[in-house]
Parts: structure tokens; sequence; C-alpha cells
């Protein structure tokens, strides 16, 4: 989930690019701005021509992160493998279940940041929680599109179960994703909300059928 910079890029593409790489795998605190100098290949002065202060720095991270993973991935990635709100909705954990597996699963940045910095007057945490805010806004507008009967409740119940098989993911349980679906599917059903199978097939059982 993460990009190398390229020595072709200009020194703040790189900046941006190191910063996104170091800040999604070790965490903002543990990151340095001497390790992303060191590895975007600037000097230290070209970091701070461009940013104030590492927190400047973070919020561009958390921003880049909301465009890349939240809307080129999670909202793109929904809407390419189902054509119905419902079938969005439980595309997620498909895409989740992919991400789960793979060896550079790194969590939810915006969740780590939340942990990271517990102050909620620092701007930092402040950021984390509009852009999770912002996921959220995106189920519930998949929700009124689906039809549920209370859809900022139902948002809630759904944001949890993807923070949930995230921070599940982290402990190691790599089904993390597939038990939350079904979950999922339980609250869809108590909304008398079906998916046609036809629609909605998981990679894993793609993969079943043509075998």
């Amino acid at each position: 989930m993460c990009e190398s910079p390229t020595p072709t890029r200009n020194p703040l593409e790189r900046i941006l690019d190191s910063s996104y790489e170091l800040f999604s795998q070790h965490g903002v605190r543990a990151v340095g701005v001497d390790a992303i100098v060191a590895h975007a290949g600037v000097a230290k002065m070209t970091l701070y021509r461009y940013f104030a202060s590492k927190d400047e720095l973070v919020l561009a991270f958390m921003e880049r992160r909301e465009q890349r993973w939240t809307k080129g991935w999670v909202q793109a990635g929904a809407s390419h493998r189902a054509a119905s709100p419902e079938g969005r909705l439980l595309a997620i954990f498909d895409l989740f279940d992919e991400w789960f597996q793979r060896d550079d699963f790194e969590g939810c940045s915006f969740i780590n940041v939340l942990l990271e910095i517990d102050d909620r007057q620092h701007p930092v945490h402040q950021a984390a929680v509009r852009h999770l805010f912002n996921i959220r806004a995106f189920l519930k507008h998949l929700a009124e599109e689906a039809g549920v009967r209370d859809p900022d409740g139902f948002s809630r119940r759904w944001h949890i179960l993807m923070k949930g098989s995230i921070v599940a993911a982290g402990e190691g349980d790599r089904g993390a994703a597939r038990a939350a679906q079904d979950v999922g599917r339980l609250l869809l059903a108590a909304e008398d909300i079906t998916v046609d199978h036809s629609e909605h097939v998981s990679k894993a059982s793609r993969q079943a059928v043509a075998r």
C-alpha cells in the first residue's frame, strides 16, 4: 500500500512519498525528520522550505492518505466491484480481506494516529478524527441509497465493523474481514436487504469456481 520515491521526482514529491511510506509503515511518532530527508534524498532545509514543522508534514500525509486509501482504494474499489449500494458495503470487506493477507499490511493510519497522539486538542488528532468522519459519511451515503431506516446509526455500526476488523488483523487474525462481512450481512438482513449473490462474489469464491 506504499510507494517508494524515485530520483526523477522533484524534492517536494520525494518528501511527500517518503513521509507517506514511512509514516504508513512505522507511525508518525517513530519516524523523525532525519529519517524522512534521508529516505527522500533531500536536505533538511529543503523539507522545512515546504513544511514549517513535522506536524504540517503529518497533516499533508493524512490528506494524501485520504486521497489514496479512502477515496482511491476503498471507495473506488467498492464501486468497481459492485453496482448496488449494499453490494458496495459488503465489497469493502473483500478489499480488506485481500489487504489483510499482504505482508506489508500496515493498519489504518488514522486509527494509528489517534492512538499515538491522544491529545484531543492537537491538530493532528483532530485531523485524524475528521478523516475517519469522512469515511463514515461515505458509509452513510451508501446506507441512504440502500434504503436503511436509520442511515446514521447504520453507518456507525458498519464503521465499527471496519475498524474492528483492522485492529483484529493487526493482532494476526487474517480472517477478520470475512467475519466482519458475515456480521455486515446480518445488519443488512435486519433491514430486509439482501445482496444478489451474482453481484457480490468474494475473491475466494471466484477462485473456488475457477478451480
